[in-house]
């Protein structure tokens, strides 16, 4: 069994003296693992740094086989963000969430795609607004998609400031008053409407941290990655 694919480099488990387990998010066949022999030497651990993108091929006797790679560099994404704790910790959320949200051996080519160009985006200004939406599609990739383009009560696509923690629909102004204390804000940056400056982000943080806990990470007794509680700081 063997196939070959591209990957972004999610985590890295030291197995003996020298060798790494390695978990991939690739294009074609999902979070997959193997074992890198030689990963824990000074060449390889710079290739295996969570966030970048290698050219990986795996080799196994059977499918259900750990299996091993071999990989070589395609994007240092990781080292254009080492210096930056905010970059580099959304860099580092983001792939531990897709390792703790997505199923082994699943393929998910949209999201990889989306985690390559939010990589493409992290040294520029706008990167913690790009994360925020990154989030977004992550839960609408697992199947739990906010719906922010009209009011769940009204149908209205004005002035809607709020999100139903019910439904993940949005919410009029008008519409969510007399039920403001028990509705999420919604960051407008987020329909387009503003720009991810002041507490913007971290209301965004705020929306998606309550949807991948509810829907996604409270049911396998999972938490946020330690990394994400940087981003708001650093933004």
């Amino acid at each position: 069994m063997d196939w070959a694919d591209d990957g972004i480099v999610l985590s890295l488990h030291r197995h003996g003296e020298s060798a790494a387990v390695v978990h991939l998010l690739t294009r074609e066949h999902g979070r997959h693992a193997g074992l890198v022999r030689g990963g824990n030497s000074k060449k390889q651990r710079g290739i295996l740094q969570p966030g970048n993108e290698v050219h990986a091929s795996w080799r196994a006797r059977l499918e259900e086989h750990l299996g091993t790679f071999t990989v070589e560099l395609l994007d240092g994404h990781a080292a254009r963000v080492l210096t930056d704790p905010g970059r580099l910790a959304a860099m580092s959320s983001a792939c531990s969430l897709v390792d703790i949200c997505l199923p082994e051996r699943e393929p998910h080519p949209d999201l990889f795609a989306s985690l390559q160009a939010m990589f493409s985006i992290l040294p520029e200004a706008e990167w913690a607004a790009a994360y925020v939406a990154w989030e977004l599609s992550l839960l609408a990739e697992l199947g739990f998609g906010l719906d922010l383009s009209a009011c769940a009560a009204t149908g209205v696509v004005d002035d809607l400031i709020y999100v139903s923690p019910k439904s993940g629909r949005a919410v009029s102004r008008d519409a969510g008053a007399a039920y403001r204390e028990k509705l999420l804000p919604l960051p407008q940056f987020l329909i387009g409407r503003g720009d991810a400056v002041g507490d913007a982000v971290s209301e965004g943080l705020r929306l998606t941290a309550y949807f991948l806990e509810r829907h996604v990470l409270t049911p396998q007794d999972k938490l946020l990655p330690d990394a994400r509680s940087r981003i708001a700081r650093s933004s």
